[in-house]
């Protein structure tokens, strides 16, 4: 065996246990949560510490534009990837036997490339830790399985079951409705034992061919890591069977949308106690200054929890998506839910990010707005009673609006690094102005003869 693949998981190790490695994935994630980089015949990736990657890649848009470089001259210099060891985990889709391995990046200088998503929420994570504080994180992640769509101009279909009928809407919860669907599943859960990955659970979510899969609590990093594989896995997983994943918002007019709900807590690093409560299991002062700093901070942090035009379209009335900052026990309506816990488990979730966001800054934008209200010490409004979702909107509401926010917040731009979000917004502006210049059937059917 490799010496460094006994640097690696138990997984990964198992997976290619008595078998020739062919391949190695060396893998940087974008600004959207696209993996980039290069493969390599195992042998070379065995020779080598590293390998580099021009720094332009954080400024490539969903389309595959450029956006402009807001540090100047676009000369795209090469950035050091060094392999992360701990994050070594199969590809059980290949046709060979294949690994994939997450690189950290860095410049020639050696430091941190601060554009690159993981450094940000590494970022994040070392602002808890000077505090003496781990943050926890449990994400739920909601997709759609539909019908392949290879014409753009095409609706989004919910997929064929294995009746030979479409996947129903309205079944959320039901078992039946998850089996109609089952070998994709069965190869989620196949794919995610190959890579060591733990699911929580899976159901049926309320849209048609919509599912949720729930993943233990840990650390941010590791979970944003193993986010970024199940999205391609889950992928793989749809394609032997006929079907897409999709993670967007929005995917199905008249459909619910997909989020990706983030529970958050935070440990006191010395006594391994959760900051949320007293020793009496009572609700601490850090747990209600921790909801004021999202209630204080989300907006500006909304164009990373909703990246795309299209994820505004989640955020509307009557769709199970709350679109405010009201707080609440066991209220499903509020933006910021308690979830019921034990004093140990207590926890905050933040239910606005959308599924398609990427998941190291879904990550690191909750968590700076949660650390933020940490070191204010601020006090949160009163706590929903009632149906939230009648309450005003306070939040952005289009791409561009968020993003005049999130560059206009001074505290974001110093827990974020102001590099990173001049970066984001030269890259979300240009995708912007790109969907501006398409015109939608909505616009060639109401305006073309009425107007």
């Amino acid at each position: 065996m490799a010496d460094w693949l006994k640097q690696s998981p138990a997984a990964a190790r198992e997976y290619v246990e008595g078998r020739r490695l062919d391949e190695v994935e060396c893998i940087v994630p974008d600004i959207a949560g696209v993996a980039r980089g290069k493969a390599m015949p195992a042998s070379k990736f065995a020779r080598q510490e590293s390998f580099y990657l021009p720094n332009s890649i954080f400024l490539q848009t969903i389309t595959g534009e450029w956006a402009d470089n807001p540090q100047g001259a676009f000369t795209e210099p090469d950035m050091v990837c060094v392999p992360d060891f701990s994050t070594t985990s199969a590809s059980p889709w290949t046709n060979d036997v294949t690994l994939q391995v997450i690189h950290d990046v860095f410049d020639q200088q050696g430091e941190p490339v601060p554009a690159a998503p993981r450094n940000v929420l590494r970022r994040i994570v070392g602002l808890y830790e000077a505090r003496g504080w781990q943050p926890i994180v449990a994400p739920e992640m909601e997709f759609f399985l539909v019908a392949r769509n290879i014409d753009p101009n095409q609706p989004i279909q919910p997929p064929m079951g294995r009746s030979g009928r479409r996947a129903a809407a309205k079944q959320a919860y039901s078992v039946s409705a998850v089996d109609e669907y089952g070998r994709v599943i069965d190869d989620i859960y196949d794919f995610a034992e190959a890579q060591g990955f733990e699911i929580d659970g899976i159901l049926q979510e309320g849209g048609a061919g919509q599912v949720e899969i729930n993943l233990a609590h840990g650390d941010p990093v590791h979970l944003a890591d193993q986010i970024f594989f199940f999205k391609r896995m889950i992928r793989e997983a749809a394609l032997r069977h006929d079907c897409f994943a999709t993670f967007m918002a929005k995917p199905i007019e008249g459909e619910p949308g997909s989020a990706m709900h983030i529970h958050h807590s935070v440990i006191d690093r010395a006594s391994g106690a959760n900051i949320f409560s007293d020793p009496q299991g009572a609700e601490t002062p850090e747990f209600l200054h921790f909801i004021a700093g999202m209630q204080t901070h989300l907006p500006a942090a909304v164009a990373l929890l909703a990246p795309y035009v299209n994820s505004y379209r989640r955020y509307v009335p009557d769709f199970a998506a709350p679109i405010n900052l009201e707080w609440g026990r066991d209220n499903r309506t509020t933006g910021l839910r308690v979830p019921i816990s034990g004093p140990e488990a207590r926890r905050i979730e933040n239910r606005l990010v959308g599924m398609d966001c990427n998941p190291y800054l879904g990550f690191a934008a909750s968590l700076a707005c949660g650390y933020l209200g940490l070191t204010e010490g601020k006090m949160p409004r009163a706590e929903c009673l009632g149906d939230a979702y009648i309450s005003e909107d306070e939040l952005p509401t289009n791409l561009g609006d968020a993003l005049d926010t999130m560059v206009d917040s001074q505290p974001m731009r110093e827990v974020l690094g102001s590099g990173f979000v001049d970066v984001y917004d030269s890259v979300k502006r240009n995708e912007y102005k790109e969907f501006l210049q398409v015109i939608s059937p909505w616009e060639r059917e109401h305006l073309l003869l009425n107007v």
